[in-house]
């Protein structure tokens, strides 16, 4: 490949680190279940970066290369994919359809009253005249 070439290379190792990413990664720490195809809950993991792409993950439970997974992402839905590497604990998972990782962020809204009572917001209180 041309040094002016602007296409990505893309490697198998992780460890190569941007050299083998297409996609922009967002770094967040965000909570999420994993399933598998038909919607057996495998675990949750801490997603730890998220592109249009895929994500990398911390997972509490074990996966090998390849495996097809769903992720349920907050303001994303369910996303399926695949394990692209493992490295202990952790993985890179390439998503079938890309996504738009900016809906992860945004904030959930919905019935306050399901939320627990230390994330309710305050009612705000008349002030007193002297």
């Amino acid at each position: 490949m041309a040094e002016s070439d602007p296409t990505p290379v893309l490697h198998d190792d992780p460890s190569d680190g941007a050299a083998k990413r297409g996609a922009k990664r967002d770094s967040l720490f965000l909570l999420t279940t994993i399933s598998d195809e038909s919607g057996r809950p495998l675990g949750k993991a801490r997603v730890r970066n998220l592109s249009e792409t895929g994500l990398m993950a911390d997972c509490e439970s074990s996966f090998r290369d390849g495996d097809r997974l769903v992720v349920d992402l907050r303001g994303v839905g369910e996303v399926s994919g695949r394990v692209t590497w493992v490295r202990g604990d952790r993985i890179g998972f390439a998503f079938d359809q890309q996504i738009d990782p900016q809906a992860a962020r945004k904030p959930v809204s919905g019935n306050s009253a399901a939320l627990p009572q230390y994330l309710r917001q305050l009612p705000r209180v008349a002030k007193f005249s002297r």
